[in-house]
């Protein structure tokens, strides 16, 4: 008992001492951190712009023409053709200078869409002589919505063209959505319906999803351009950074988000003096891998250019393949020299596949046996290579080839009467 009769005692004298150091008041209130930034104004040059419709914020930056982006010299957009994107617009876009591109991105409150889903961040780059100008309008809350939208309008009013990376099916849409809803709020209708739109995701899918594992705008600005960010956002945390922003008011977490935005857009001018070029001109495209040659070909060939195709796949080829892309190009090739009624180059593409084995072999096999049969009028030779074909796969058309062989050697010539 004794020593906890000590432990009271010496506990009692601390709660005193403690009571008597607050004896003039309450203790003093901690020190309040530095604020780590307010408004968005404090951390982001720029400006609040005011509309008919309110307020919101705007900032701008310049990419000089002596800078670079990975491996694209920032002068060189200036310089592309107008008629650049004709081919890849399907004739849409026959004649447009690049400063009548609008390279537009949006960061959003969520990335499925929907009408709850709203823009609240736009940026738009645009190509000029001083280089590649970038402006980004920003709602500082859901009540700035129309506001933004009606500069926005405006702004995208002096271009033609409309260039986005996936904005056929997200962006556009989104932004459609929004105008309309936006509607009794005094915001004007959207801009779109007069702007061409190309959407670059499906050029570049065409070139690169045979090598790349993933088509999204940062592997290619890292694997194309030779980009490597750092200290980037990722982008399923942008919606929930912007909440947290509208909770909290601390605008430094979306000083990231800005960044995000431009460097997307940067990334995809960039990548629309590479895309649309290669299309344009199949030969002159700068691609380094057999895999985007065989990308390009395959492009080609499906816009009915066969001739260019055919010289692609030979490059593609000569640049080198892995063996599952590899078969697969010499059978494409073969078959479109038949179509082309280039019969010697098809014949000898056919016995090259026949030779090897391959998962084309059977169908190249095939493809010989018709041609001892029909062109070489040789039906001991096409048996021999139906055969061969039935030995690597079995089907009711190569029975039926092997049975009308057999039944034709079999056949004895008739006598001529004397």
């Amino acid at each position: 008992m004794g020593d906890l009769q000590l432990q009271l005692d010496a506990l009692r004298r601390r709660m005193a001492r403690i009571d008597r150091k607050y004896a003039d008041g309450p203790p003093p209130a901690p020190r309040p951190l530095p604020a780590q930034g307010c408004s968005i104004e404090q951390l982001i040059a720029g400006e609040v712009v005011r509309t008919p419709h309110g307020e919101h914020f705007e900032t701008e930056k310049l990419w000089e023409r002596h800078r670079r982006h990975g491996s694209v010299d920032i002068s060189d957009l200036a310089d592309l053709p107008a008629d650049l994107l004709d081919s890849l617009s399907g004739g849409a876009i026959p004649s447009s200078p690049p400063a009548r591109w609008a390279f537009l991105d949006t960061e959003t409150t969520g990335l499925m869409g929907g009408t709850g889903t709203c823009a609240f961040l736009v940026g738009v780059g645009a190509i000029e002589p001083a280089g590649f100008r970038l402006r980004q309008f920003f709602m500082r809350d859901y009540g700035e919505e129309a506001s933004l939208l009606c500069r926005l309008a405006e702004h995208l009013a002096q271009f033609d063209v409309l260039v986005t990376y996936n904005g056929k099916a997200f962006d556009q849409p989104l932004l459609e959505t929004r105008f309309r809803l936006c509607r009794h709020r005094g915001a004007p209708p959207d801009p779109f319906g007069r702007l061409e739109h190309l959407d670059l995701l499906f050029g570049a899918r065409r070139l690169w999803k045979l090598r790349l594992e993933s088509c999204r705008l940062m592997q290619l600005e890292n694997q194309i351009l030779g980009v490597e960010r750092e200290g980037d956002l990722p982008g399923e945390l942008i919606p929930y950074c912007y909440f947290e922003y509208l909770r909290t008011v601390q605008a430094f977490k979306l000083v990231p988000i800005f960044h995000h935005n431009a460097i997307d857009i940067l990334s995809l001018a960039c990548l629309t003096a590479i895309v649309p070029f290669a299309f344009r001109s199949p030969g002159a495209a700068p691609l380094r891998h057999g895999a985007d040659w065989l990308g390009l070909a395959r492009w080609v060939e499906q816009a009915g250019r066969r001739e260019e195709a055919l010289g692609l796949f030979r490059r593609a080829v000569d640049t080198g393949l892995p063996d599952h892309l590899l078969f697969r190009t010499l059978w494409d090739m073969a078959s479109l020299e038949k179509r082309l009624g280039h019969g010697e180059a098809a014949l000898a593409a056919m016995t090259e596949l026949a030779g090897a084995r391959n998962p084309f072999r059977a169908q190249a096999l095939e493809e010989l046996a018709k041609h001892y049969e029909h062109r070489e009028r040789n039906p001991a030779m096409a048996l021999e290579m139906t055969r061969a074909a039935l030995a690597i796969e079995d089907s009711p058309a190569l029975r039926r080839r092997e049975q009308r062989l057999e039944l034709r050697l079999a056949r004895k010539p008739r006598r001529l009467a004397l």
